[in-house]
């Protein structure tokens, strides 16, 4: 492989509460050797930033969504007049984001001559990809994409950012038929990569061996997850009502924040512990940084994330690497990482009832926790560790640059 890579990689608010993920894969891009250069749109509210390498971070990041009048005037006009009638049949929605986009286009484009990048890969299907699409038709180097959710997620104006990708990593194989069902073969570029995220396994370990729960002692519960509907966090407190009203002593903690830094849906989620009465049950810690994060894993005896809608689920790879037993739902990719008894239990989504009878059932078996513990972990070293989804990068990017690379609008 080509070593000595550098690498442009963008990451929309950046670093935002759930990016643990992208932050380890670029230091296992570094520790291969390769030069990264961090960009991003914009910075995550204050209430987001909660990580103890944020600073580091951010200090490093370059953003690229200042509205700069000298920017935005030099990037309309370094637009290929060819490139326009494309992004008018495109439609008003796309025309919406082109009109906002190419300030940011023509700085991403100068960072990329400053910094002599080979490539640019963007970690997101919506605007970040727009701009780095636009700037390589502005003389800036080629673009890859990594689609981490369903395509309508991301906004209008696929088929532009796709057609103009060199390759693309997919989460899961589910996305990847929808991206085949939703855009034609002409639009697709000629690689395209199954390769979910994955966690540090070597940092998420414990240095306790896992112990089920004793008995007359409360089942401590941990959950981690953005504050908002469809993350279930409401399903797993009625959940924790039902089973207090059957006896079950239990302690749920749920990490994560909303998008609006506490002032959304967070309350809603306060007025329910209200009116369920589990304010001694249930606690809502905020956005808290990976070293709370797994300190709490390391105290638990499950993990239970009750989305209504998940991709694939770092945080459930996090709790099994951490060797806790894992509940999730069968909702969207999650069936590629836990498979029913074996490294983990999916529940229906929406369906606190299921969820208390699995939490009961397995808080009554200490055998069953032991081997989900013990196959759980092995499950993510084999098939998502973070060092993967870096290697794949590097591997794709330096195909590139050997055949000749991504040549300049």
């Amino acid at each position: 492989m080509t070593q000595g890579l550098r690498i442009g990689y963008i990451v929309p608010q950046f670093p935002g509460q759930t990016h643990i993920f992208f932050w380890r894969e670029i230091l296992a891009l570094e520790r291969m050797g390769h030069a990264v250069k961090v960009l991003s749109t914009r910075k995550p509210p204050a209430g987001l930033i909660a990580h103890d390498w944020s600073t580091q971070a951010m200090a490093r990041t370059a953003y690229l969504g200042k509205v700069d009048p000298l920017h935005m005037a030099t990037g309309a006009a370094r637009l290929p007049r060819a490139l326009w009638p494309r992004l008018l049949r495109a439609g008003p929605a796309v025309m919406k984001d082109v009109a906002l986009s190419p300030a940011a286009a023509d700085l991403l484009r100068a960072q990329a001559v400053r910094h002599r990048l080979d490539h640019v890969h963007a970690h997101s299907c919506g605007r970040a990809a727009l701009i780095a699409m636009l700037a390589h038709h502005m003389g800036g180097p080629g673009y890859s994409l990594t689609l981490h959710g369903p395509l309508s997620d991301y906004g209008s104006g696929q088929r532009l950012k796709w057609r103009e990708a060199r390759f693309a990593t997919i989460i899961t194989q589910r996305l990847l038929e929808e991206v085949h069902q939703t855009l034609p073969p002409e639009d697709l570029p000629e690689r395209l990569i199954v390769r979910p995220m994955g966690v540090d396994t070597a940092v998420l370990e414990r240095t306790t061996p896992y112990a089920p729960p004793e008995h007359g002692r409360p089942l401590r519960i941990f959950s981690c997850g953005r504050l908002n509907v469809v993350k279930g966090h409401q399903d797993l407190m009625t959940a924790a009502r039902q089973l207090l009203d059957q006896g079950v002593d239990i302690r749920v903690e749920i990490a994560g924040e909303d998008d609006q830094g506490g002032d959304g849906f967070r309350k809603d989620l306060e007025e329910q512990l209200k009116k369920l009465r589990l304010q001694d049950h249930v606690k809502l810690l905020g956005a808290i940084d990976s070293g709370a994060v797994r300190a709490k894993l390391e105290e638990a005896h499950l993990f239970v994330l009750a989305s209504w809608h998940e991709p694939l689920g770092v945080a459930y790879m996090e709790a099994m690497s951490m060797g806790v037993p894992t509940i999730g739902t069968d909702a969207g990719g999650v069936r590629e990482l836990i498979s029913d008894g074996s490294t983990g239990y999916p529940v229906e989504p929406k369906n606190p009832g299921q969820l208390a009878r699995t939490i009961r059932t397995l808080a009554g078996d200490p055998d069953a926790l032991m081997r989900l513990s013990v196959e759980g972990r092995a499950h993510v070293e084999a098939h998502f560790r973070a060092s993967l989804g870096a290697e794949v990068l590097a591997d794709e990017i330096a195909r590139l640059k050997d055949a000749g690379g991504a040549p300049s609008a």
